[in-house]
């Protein structure tokens, strides 16, 4: 059985032993620590070359490695070699294998190569390739995203500033099909905005994504459990695929991008330096023009070039994308207020009561709100901006709340003029002068309930001390109370106004809105 090649001071050992000692190819394989198959091979070989022992004083090691392995590796027999560009190709389908390759050889070659050979042979071809060639990837499988190092300037045209647009980069693993765009930032709504068009580009969704550990895909690096972005595993589970973040500083786990990087900084950007662009979507333009081209230029040590190979082996391994492109969407978390609602950039979104208190997730676009528990979903909302305002669902509240739903400013009224008139009136002023009578009803609540802990008498102390001073929040009657200044004395009372004087001189206020609009004014 043909065997790997061994040092030139190992087959100078094997001829000694066989030759000048007289040992069998057991003893040889035992004494210098090979296989028998090994030492079998190297005698073969020896005796095609016509050497014997002693070999020449003038044979150095150069000219004995020529000998013993002609083309450095090439077989010396006359055994047909398959076309290892085709094999090359076949092993990045999915389920293929060296073994079955070499089936389907001696299937057409019986006579061939055995499949150790075939192996070494395969091997040896493919150290010639490119580091990156040499990769074993199979079609469909990974996609490989990262940004480029280089930007680009996009002149804005009324003030002439220029700012720096960041490329974006994805390249399939089986074919090196490319895809690159550019875009503001490396944000999240950047990042996950730039994978939903690269999906579109491909046409399809691989198994795996592949990115570096920045900020926007991965909240916290590990090496074995990597905590992704909420927003990042969203979209992951939209489009069906599995992120595998590359470990850090580990660069070859993402070599393929890497490389696809450079390309792109040589036959995009390179080729932009002289440009000067005006908008975000004109650069765009220009890099799909470029783009083409770098996707169609071929190989240098393979046959075809990316777009052949993406179409003829890793489109159709590719799983079809979902109905709707996934929808940008943030996540947080919120705790439950007393009153089942949860606060979201200045607004109240309601969920079911018995969650009060609870911490739920909270997953926001630019259209919808909604809160999940434990990963279940307890309440949608459609998106509001009103700051302070309350979107409220009636079978989120409790039967009793349901009443106080339908309440109105005289029957909170009312109920704080039971405590006594300062409280009355302090109630009708915290109602009149909230935006939305939510927002006040939610205050005259909260201060009807100090009377609990304080007491009615208090309570009402206090409402006289903030109308006096003009104090209409909730968190003033409770500081009012907390520090005790409902029992001290008032303050002076301010002398009323003067009654204006009357005069034929003085115009007075009536002057400046009855003027005559007949009346002509020179300045």
């Amino acid at each position: 059985m043909p065997a790997l090649r061994i040092s030139m001071r190992k087959v100078k050992d094997v001829l000694r032993l066989k030759y000048a000692a007289q040992f069998s190819n057991r003893q040889i394989a035992d004494a210098i620590g090979v296989a028998r198959s090994t030492v079998a091979d190297y005698l073969r070989r020896a005796e095609m070359a016509g050497l014997t022992w002693p070999l020449p004083d003038d044979l150095d090691e150069e000219t004995l490695d020529r000998l013993l392995f002609r083309d450095h590796g090439a077989s010396i027999s006359s055994f047909p070699l398959p076309g290892w560009q085709v094999v090359h190709r076949e092993l990045r389908r999915k389920g293929m294998t060296l073994q079955l390759l070499w089936q389907e050889y001696k299937m057409t070659h019986p006579d061939g190569y055995q499949y150790s050979r075939f192996c070494d042979l395969y091997r040896t071809w493919c150290a010639r390739l490119d580091l990156v060639m040499r990769q074993d990837h199979r079609a469909g499988e990974k996609l490989f995203v990262d940004y480029a190092g280089q930007t680009i300037d996009v002149i804005d045209p009324e003030t002439g500033e220029a700012r720096q647009a960041q490329i974006f980069v994805a390249v399939l693993g089986a074919s090196n099909y490319t895809y690159a765009e550019a875009t503001w930032t490396q944000g999240l709504r950047d990042w996950t905005g730039s994978h939903v068009r690269a999906f579109a580009f491909f046409g399809g969704v691989p198994e795996l994504v592949v990115p570096d550990n920045l900020k926007a895909g991965v909240a916290k690096a590990h090496r074995y459990e990597p905590d992704l972005n909420p927003t990042y595993q969203d979209l992951a589970e939209h489009y069906g695929v599995a992120v595998l973040p590359a470990r850090v500083r580990r660069p070859r786990d993402k070599a393929k991008v890497e490389a696809g990087v450079l390309l792109v900084e040589r036959w995009i950007l390179a080729v932009l330096r002289h440009r000067q662009f005006f908008s975000l979507d004109e650069l765009n333009e220009t890099i799909a023009q470029l783009l083409e081209r770098l996707n169609d230029r071929p190989f240098q040590k393979l046959d075809g070039c990316r777009r052949t190979l993406f179409e003829e082996m890793e489109r159709p391994l590719l799983r079809p994308l979902p109905r709707a492109p996934y929808v940008y969407a943030e996540w947080k978390k919120a705790r439950v207020h007393i009153d089942y609602h949860v606060e979201i950039e200045h607004h109240y979104y309601s969920v079911p009561y018995r969650y009060a208190r609870a911490v739920v997730d909270v997953r926001l676009t630019d259209l919808t709100v909604e809160c999940f528990r434990r990963g279940r979903r307890i309440a949608s909302h459609l998106r509001s901006y009103r700051r302070g305002g309350h979107t409220t669902i009636k079978a989120h509240m409790p039967e009793a709340h349901r009443e106080v739903a339908g309440w109105t400013p005289e029957r909170l009224i009312d109920w704080a003029a039971k405590t006594g008139p300062a409280t009355a009136e302090l109630v009708r002023q915290v109602i009149a002068r909230r935006a939305h009578p939510q927002q006040g009803y939610r205050s005259a609540l909260g201060i009807l309930r100090l009377a609990t802990t304080y007491g009615s008498d208090r309570l009402e102390s206090a409402a006289r001390r903030a109308l006096s001073i003009r104090a209409f929040t909730y968190r003033s009657i409770e500081s009012i109370l907390k520090t005790g200044l409902d029992r001290q004395a008032l303050p002076a009372a301010t002398p009323a106004e003067e009654e204006p004087i009357a005069h034929s001189n003085i115009r007075g206020a009536r002057y400046y809105t009855t003027i005559n609009p007949n009346t002509r004014y020179e300045c």
